[in-house]
Protein backbone atom coordinates (compact mmCIF):
# COMPACT_ATOMS: atom_id res chain seq x y z
CA UNK A 1 0.00 0.00 0.00
CA UNK A 2 2.58 2.35 0.72
CA UNK A 3 5.35 1.54 -2.32
CA UNK A 4 4.70 4.97 -3.01
CA UNK A 5 6.96 5.95 -0.13
CA UNK A 6 9.57 4.02 -1.54
CA UNK A 7 9.85 4.91 -4.76
CA UNK A 8 13.01 6.65 -6.77
CA UNK A 9 13.91 10.10 -5.36
CA UNK A 10 12.80 12.06 -8.69
CA UNK A 11 9.04 10.58 -7.86
CA UNK A 12 8.59 12.12 -4.40
CA UNK A 13 11.12 15.10 -4.97
CA UNK A 14 11.10 18.32 -7.26
CA UNK A 15 14.28 20.10 -8.83
CA UNK A 16 16.35 22.69 -7.63
CA UNK A 17 16.06 26.12 -9.75
CA UNK A 18 18.82 26.71 -11.94
CA UNK A 19 19.00 30.48 -10.95
CA UNK A 20 19.01 29.80 -7.13
CA UNK A 21 20.46 27.01 -5.29
CA UNK A 22 18.31 27.17 -2.15
CA UNK A 23 15.26 27.23 -4.51
CA UNK A 24 13.49 23.67 -4.85
CA UNK A 25 10.13 23.38 -6.91
CA UNK A 26 7.97 20.59 -8.71
CA UNK A 27 6.31 22.64 -11.04
CA UNK A 28 2.74 20.85 -11.88
CA UNK A 29 1.53 17.37 -10.06
CA UNK A 30 -2.23 15.59 -10.59
CA UNK A 31 -3.90 15.09 -7.46
CA UNK A 32 -7.39 13.54 -7.41
CA UNK A 33 -9.63 16.23 -8.52
CA UNK A 34 -7.14 19.06 -9.79
CA UNK A 35 -3.71 19.66 -9.95
CA UNK A 36 -1.00 21.05 -7.69
CA UNK A 37 2.76 22.89 -7.00
CA UNK A 38 4.89 22.86 -4.56
CA UNK A 39 8.10 24.91 -4.21
CA UNK A 40 10.15 26.57 -0.97
CA UNK A 41 13.15 28.41 -0.68
CA UNK A 42 15.91 28.24 2.60
CA UNK A 43 17.10 30.83 4.34
CA UNK A 44 18.09 29.45 7.52
CA UNK A 45 21.57 26.98 7.74
CA UNK A 46 18.98 23.93 7.80
CA UNK A 47 16.05 24.14 6.36
CA UNK A 48 13.10 24.41 9.28
CA UNK A 49 10.07 24.25 7.00
CA UNK A 50 8.65 21.19 5.50
CA UNK A 51 5.87 20.66 3.35
CA UNK A 52 4.08 17.73 2.39
CA UNK A 53 0.73 16.55 0.11
CA UNK A 54 -0.46 13.16 0.32
CA UNK A 55 -3.27 12.00 -2.43
CA UNK A 56 -5.05 8.89 -1.26
CA UNK A 57 -8.39 7.02 -2.01
CA UNK A 58 -10.33 8.66 0.49
CA UNK A 59 -8.86 12.15 1.01
CA UNK A 60 -6.07 14.32 -0.50
CA UNK A 61 -4.08 15.97 2.35
CA UNK A 62 -2.00 18.89 2.15
CA UNK A 63 0.78 19.92 5.10
CA UNK A 64 2.89 23.22 5.23
CA UNK A 65 5.02 22.84 8.76
CA UNK A 66 6.69 25.96 10.17
CA UNK A 67 10.13 25.06 12.59
CA UNK A 68 11.73 27.01 14.78
CA UNK A 69 15.15 26.42 16.91
CA UNK A 70 15.66 24.33 14.50
CA UNK A 71 14.01 21.23 11.96
CA UNK A 72 13.28 18.25 14.44
CA UNK A 73 9.88 19.46 14.80
CA UNK A 74 8.58 20.16 11.32
CA UNK A 75 10.55 16.91 10.49
CA UNK A 76 9.10 15.00 13.24
CA UNK A 77 5.49 16.10 11.93
CA UNK A 78 5.78 15.44 8.18
CA UNK A 79 7.13 11.50 9.41
CA UNK A 80 3.97 10.97 11.47
CA UNK A 81 1.16 13.90 11.13
CA UNK A 82 -0.31 11.77 7.41
CA UNK A 83 -0.25 8.34 9.17
CA UNK A 84 -2.41 9.38 12.49
CA UNK A 85 -4.61 11.08 10.10
CA UNK A 86 -5.17 8.28 7.63
CA UNK A 87 -5.28 5.79 10.83
CA UNK A 88 -8.19 7.62 12.73
CA UNK A 89 -10.43 8.72 9.61
CA UNK A 90 -10.41 4.65 8.58
CA UNK A 91 -10.78 3.96 12.33
CA UNK A 92 -13.58 6.39 12.70
CA UNK A 93 -15.27 5.78 9.38
CA UNK A 94 -13.74 8.69 7.79
CA UNK A 95 -12.76 12.61 8.46
CA UNK A 96 -14.05 14.27 11.03
CA UNK A 97 -12.70 17.43 13.45
CA UNK A 98 -12.80 15.08 16.53
CA UNK A 99 -10.63 12.94 14.29
CA UNK A 100 -7.74 15.68 13.32
CA UNK A 101 -7.72 16.75 16.80
CA UNK A 102 -6.60 13.09 17.43
CA UNK A 103 -3.95 13.12 15.04
CA UNK A 104 -2.61 16.55 16.18
CA UNK A 105 -2.75 15.14 19.83
CA UNK A 106 -1.15 12.20 19.16
CA UNK A 107 1.81 14.14 16.91
CA UNK A 108 1.89 16.64 19.90
CA UNK A 109 2.20 13.10 21.96
CA UNK A 110 4.88 11.50 20.09
CA UNK A 111 6.97 14.59 19.73
CA UNK A 112 7.28 14.96 23.68
CA UNK A 113 8.32 11.06 23.59
CA UNK A 114 11.19 12.10 21.58
CA UNK A 115 11.90 15.02 23.52
CA UNK A 116 11.95 12.60 26.36
CA UNK A 117 14.44 9.87 24.82
CA UNK A 118 16.70 12.50 23.25
CA UNK A 119 17.16 14.49 26.70
CA UNK A 120 20.25 13.59 27.89
CA UNK A 121 22.31 13.67 24.56
CA UNK A 122 20.29 16.84 23.45
CA UNK A 123 18.38 19.24 26.09
CA UNK A 124 18.28 21.78 23.87
CA UNK A 125 15.56 19.95 21.89
CA UNK A 126 13.10 20.95 24.24
CA UNK A 127 13.09 24.68 22.86
CA UNK A 128 12.61 23.55 19.01
CA UNK A 129 8.75 23.63 17.94
CA UNK A 130 7.02 24.10 14.68
CA UNK A 131 3.73 25.90 13.46
CA UNK A 132 1.30 23.05 11.94
CA UNK A 133 -1.19 24.40 8.58
CA UNK A 134 -3.29 21.23 7.77
CA UNK A 135 -6.06 20.93 4.46
CA UNK A 136 -7.82 17.52 4.16
CA UNK A 137 -10.23 17.58 1.34
CA UNK A 138 -13.14 14.50 1.73
CA UNK A 139 -16.40 14.10 -0.03
CA UNK A 140 -16.04 17.68 -1.60
CA UNK A 141 -15.90 18.72 2.03
CA UNK A 142 -12.59 20.96 3.29
CA UNK A 143 -10.82 20.54 6.27
CA UNK A 144 -8.61 23.23 7.53
CA UNK A 145 -6.60 23.01 10.68
CA UNK A 146 -3.80 25.02 12.42
CA UNK A 147 -0.93 25.85 14.75
CA UNK A 148 0.63 29.21 14.05
CA UNK A 149 0.76 31.31 11.85
CA UNK A 150 1.13 29.97 8.41
CA UNK A 151 -2.22 30.56 6.23
CA UNK A 152 -4.68 28.88 4.29
CA UNK A 153 -5.97 31.50 1.79
CA UNK A 154 -8.84 30.63 -0.92
CA UNK A 155 -9.35 31.85 -4.13
CA UNK A 156 -12.61 31.85 -5.47
CA UNK A 157 -15.30 34.22 -7.96
CA UNK A 158 -17.12 36.07 -6.04
CA UNK A 159 -20.48 35.18 -7.79
CA UNK A 160 -21.34 31.60 -8.75
CA UNK A 161 -21.54 30.94 -12.42
CA UNK A 162 -20.23 33.95 -13.52
CA UNK A 163 -17.17 33.73 -15.42
CA UNK A 164 -16.59 36.98 -15.64
CA UNK A 165 -16.69 37.57 -11.87
CA UNK A 166 -13.66 39.00 -10.20
CA UNK A 167 -11.66 36.35 -8.02
CA UNK A 168 -11.41 37.43 -4.18
CA UNK A 169 -9.29 35.67 -0.87
CA UNK A 170 -10.91 34.12 1.42
CA UNK A 171 -8.61 33.17 4.74
CA UNK A 172 -9.25 29.63 5.34
CA UNK A 173 -7.31 29.98 8.88
CA UNK A 174 -6.32 31.73 12.10
CA UNK A 175 -3.56 33.77 12.69
CA UNK A 176 -2.21 32.34 16.18
CA UNK A 177 0.26 35.36 16.77
CA UNK A 178 0.11 37.27 19.51
CA UNK A 179 1.04 40.17 17.24
CA UNK A 180 -2.60 40.22 16.34
CA UNK A 181 -4.64 41.89 19.45
CA UNK A 182 -7.08 39.64 19.50
CA UNK A 183 -4.68 36.73 19.81
CA UNK A 184 -3.17 38.69 22.94
CA UNK A 185 -6.29 39.45 24.86
CA UNK A 186 -6.95 35.09 24.64
CA UNK A 187 -3.37 34.74 25.45
CA UNK A 188 -3.72 37.76 28.81
CA UNK A 189 -7.07 36.25 29.32
CA UNK A 190 -5.52 32.88 30.46
CA UNK A 191 -3.10 33.77 32.53
CA UNK A 192 -4.44 37.20 34.44
CA UNK A 193 -2.02 36.41 36.82
CA UNK A 194 0.57 37.00 34.91
CA UNK A 195 1.52 40.65 33.95
CA UNK A 196 4.96 39.67 32.23
CA UNK A 197 2.66 37.17 29.80
CA UNK A 198 2.84 39.17 26.79
CA UNK A 199 5.64 41.64 26.53
CA UNK A 200 6.75 44.07 23.12
CA UNK A 201 10.47 43.56 22.40
CA UNK A 202 12.80 43.55 19.90
CA UNK A 203 9.76 45.32 17.91
CA UNK A 204 7.21 42.92 18.30
CA UNK A 205 5.38 41.05 21.06
CA UNK A 206 6.30 37.81 22.69
CA UNK A 207 5.00 35.49 24.46
CA UNK A 208 6.94 35.67 27.72
CA UNK A 209 9.02 37.62 25.47
CA UNK A 210 10.33 34.85 23.77
CA UNK A 211 7.93 33.43 20.85
CA UNK A 212 5.47 35.33 19.15
CA UNK A 213 3.43 32.32 18.25
CA UNK A 214 0.88 30.82 20.67
CA UNK A 215 -0.09 27.32 19.76
CA UNK A 216 2.49 24.70 17.94
CA UNK A 217 3.54 21.19 18.06
CA UNK A 218 6.63 21.68 20.75
CA UNK A 219 8.08 24.21 22.31
CA UNK A 220 8.16 21.26 25.55
CA UNK A 221 9.98 24.25 27.62
CA UNK A 222 7.00 26.23 27.11
CA UNK A 223 4.52 23.55 27.97
CA UNK A 224 5.94 21.56 30.66
CA UNK A 225 7.67 23.71 33.46
CA UNK A 226 8.95 20.29 34.85
CA UNK A 227 11.73 20.60 31.29
CA UNK A 228 12.62 24.40 31.96
CA UNK A 229 13.50 23.71 35.67
CA UNK A 230 15.91 20.99 34.88
CA UNK A 231 19.45 22.02 35.69
CA UNK A 232 20.46 19.95 32.06
CA UNK A 233 18.18 22.27 30.13
CA UNK A 234 19.52 25.66 32.13
CA UNK A 235 22.86 25.31 30.63
CA UNK A 236 21.35 26.65 27.68
CA UNK A 237 19.74 29.68 28.42
CA UNK A 238 17.94 31.34 31.51
CA UNK A 239 15.58 29.71 32.62
CA UNK A 240 11.49 31.30 32.06
CA UNK A 241 9.60 31.12 35.15
CA UNK A 242 6.35 29.14 34.42
CA UNK A 243 3.58 27.99 36.87
CA UNK A 244 1.66 26.49 33.56
CA UNK A 245 2.11 25.92 30.26
CA UNK A 246 1.75 29.23 28.04
CA UNK A 247 1.22 27.09 24.64
CA UNK A 248 -1.25 24.61 23.18
CA UNK A 249 -1.24 22.13 20.31
CA UNK A 250 -5.19 22.84 20.20
CA UNK A 251 -5.30 23.46 16.36
CA UNK A 252 -8.69 26.17 15.22
CA UNK A 253 -10.69 23.91 13.02
CA UNK A 254 -12.74 25.37 10.31
CA UNK A 255 -14.91 22.71 8.00
CA UNK A 256 -16.51 23.98 4.59
CA UNK A 257 -18.08 22.21 2.01
CA UNK A 258 -16.80 23.21 -1.09
CA UNK A 259 -18.49 25.04 -4.15
CA UNK A 260 -18.39 25.57 -7.52
CA UNK A 261 -17.00 28.56 -7.51
CA UNK A 262 -13.85 27.83 -5.37
CA UNK A 263 -10.69 27.65 -8.06
CA UNK A 264 -7.69 27.00 -5.98
CA UNK A 265 -6.10 26.81 -2.30
CA UNK A 266 -2.66 28.42 -1.35
CA UNK A 267 -0.91 27.40 1.62
CA UNK A 268 2.03 28.47 3.26
CA UNK A 269 4.43 29.35 5.70
CA UNK A 270 4.63 32.70 7.14
CA UNK A 271 7.74 33.46 5.59
CA UNK A 272 5.04 34.00 2.00
CA UNK A 273 2.68 36.38 4.05
CA UNK A 274 5.06 38.27 5.46
CA UNK A 275 5.73 39.94 2.17
CA UNK A 276 2.51 39.78 0.29
CA UNK A 277 -1.11 39.93 1.02
CA UNK A 278 -3.69 37.36 0.44
CA UNK A 279 -4.96 39.40 -1.85
CA UNK A 280 -1.78 39.67 -4.14
CA UNK A 281 -1.24 36.31 -3.52
CA UNK A 282 -4.84 35.31 -5.17
CA UNK A 283 -4.44 37.61 -8.08
CA UNK A 284 -1.12 36.05 -8.50
CA UNK A 285 -1.94 32.70 -8.72
CA UNK A 286 -5.53 33.14 -11.00
CA UNK A 287 -3.31 35.46 -13.42
CA UNK A 288 -0.89 33.21 -14.64
CA UNK A 289 -0.57 29.30 -15.65
CA UNK A 290 -0.38 26.84 -13.35
CA UNK A 291 3.03 25.13 -14.01
CA UNK A 292 5.14 26.86 -11.27
CA UNK A 293 2.91 28.71 -10.00
CA UNK A 294 3.88 27.91 -6.38
CA UNK A 295 7.36 28.45 -7.66
CA UNK A 296 6.18 32.03 -8.99
CA UNK A 297 4.74 33.11 -5.53
CA UNK A 298 7.99 31.88 -3.55
CA UNK A 299 9.87 34.51 -5.96
CA UNK A 300 7.77 36.97 -5.72
CA UNK A 301 7.83 37.22 -1.92
CA UNK A 302 11.57 37.04 -2.34
CA UNK A 303 11.51 39.73 -5.10
CA UNK A 304 9.53 41.88 -2.39
CA UNK A 305 12.08 41.32 0.63
CA UNK A 306 14.89 42.19 -1.90
CA UNK A 307 12.81 45.44 -2.53
CA UNK A 308 12.31 46.80 1.25
CA UNK A 309 16.50 46.05 1.37
CA UNK A 310 16.74 48.48 -1.83
CA UNK A 311 18.08 45.18 -3.58
CA UNK A 312 17.32 43.07 -6.33
CA UNK A 313 16.52 39.13 -6.54
CA UNK A 314 19.40 38.77 -8.03
CA UNK A 315 21.56 40.03 -5.11
CA UNK A 316 19.77 37.90 -2.17
CA UNK A 317 20.07 34.47 -4.28
CA UNK A 318 23.86 34.96 -3.89
CA UNK A 319 23.38 34.93 -0.22
CA UNK A 320 24.43 32.33 1.36
CA UNK A 321 22.17 30.15 3.72
CA UNK A 322 22.21 31.51 7.13
CA UNK A 323 22.88 34.84 6.59
CA UNK A 324 19.91 34.93 3.70
CA UNK A 325 17.44 34.57 6.85
CA UNK A 326 18.62 38.25 8.38
CA UNK A 327 16.76 39.18 4.54
CA UNK A 328 13.42 36.55 4.58
CA UNK A 329 12.98 33.35 6.20
CA UNK A 330 12.38 30.07 4.81
CA UNK A 331 9.58 29.97 2.49
CA UNK A 332 6.95 26.81 1.81
CA UNK A 333 3.80 27.20 -0.70
CA UNK A 334 1.62 25.06 -1.96
CA UNK A 335 -1.26 25.40 -4.66
CA UNK A 336 -3.84 23.12 -4.99
CA UNK A 337 -6.27 23.74 -8.22
CA UNK A 338 -9.94 22.27 -7.66
CA UNK A 339 -11.33 21.21 -10.89
CA UNK A 340 -14.85 20.37 -10.29
CA UNK A 341 -15.39 18.88 -13.28
CA UNK A 342 -12.84 16.14 -12.88
CA UNK A 343 -14.88 14.11 -10.39
CA UNK A 344 -14.66 12.55 -7.58
CA UNK A 345 -11.70 11.50 -5.62
CA UNK A 346 -11.48 8.17 -6.89
CA UNK A 347 -12.58 9.08 -10.63
CA UNK A 348 -8.56 10.61 -11.82
CA UNK A 349 -5.59 8.93 -10.35
CA UNK A 350 -4.51 5.38 -11.49
CA UNK A 351 -4.44 2.24 -9.53
CA UNK A 352 -0.77 3.07 -9.49
CA UNK A 353 -1.28 6.31 -7.78
CA UNK A 354 -3.97 5.06 -5.22
CA UNK A 355 -1.39 6.56 -3.14
CA UNK A 356 0.87 8.92 -3.74
CA UNK A 357 3.03 11.10 -1.36
CA UNK A 358 5.31 14.47 -2.61
CA UNK A 359 7.29 15.94 0.46
CA UNK A 360 9.56 18.89 0.71
CA UNK A 361 13.36 18.18 0.65
CA UNK A 362 14.57 17.72 4.36
CA UNK A 363 17.15 20.34 3.99
CA UNK A 364 17.60 21.94 0.12
CA UNK A 365 21.48 22.75 0.64
CA UNK A 366 22.27 19.21 1.23
CA UNK A 367 20.07 17.78 -1.83
CA UNK A 368 21.88 20.38 -3.96
CA UNK A 369 25.16 19.16 -3.11
CA UNK A 370 24.85 15.13 -3.89
CA UNK A 371 22.32 14.01 -1.03
CA UNK A 372 21.69 10.64 -1.30
CA UNK A 373 18.10 8.86 -1.79
CA UNK A 374 18.24 6.90 1.51
CA UNK A 375 18.84 10.39 2.98
CA UNK A 376 16.20 12.18 0.95
CA UNK A 377 13.67 9.19 1.43
CA UNK A 378 10.20 10.26 2.00
CA UNK A 379 8.97 8.23 5.74
CA UNK A 380 5.65 7.48 6.79
CA UNK A 381 6.20 4.54 8.59
CA UNK A 382 3.23 4.65 10.66
CA UNK A 383 0.92 4.19 7.53
CA UNK A 384 2.08 0.81 7.14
Amino acid sequence: MLEFCRKPLERCFGVGDGGDGLLWHIDLKPHSFGDYSIAVVQANSFLEDQGQVLTSPSATYIGVYDGHGGPEASRFITHHLFAFLHNFATEEGGLSEEVIKKAFSATEEGFLHFVKRSWAAQPQIASVGSCCLVGAISNNVLYVANLGDSRAVLGRRASQGQMNSPVVAERLSTDHNVGVEEVRREVEALHPDDSNIVVYTRGVWRIKGIIQVSRSIGDVYLKKPEFNRDPLFQQFGSPVPLKRAVMTAEPSIVIRKLKPNDMFLIFASDGLWEHLSDEAAVEIVFKNPRVGIAKRLVKAAVQEAARKREMRYEDIKRIKRGVRRYFHDDITVIVLYLDHSRGSPNGRLGDDNLFNCTSTPVDIFSLNNDMGADDAEVSLHALS
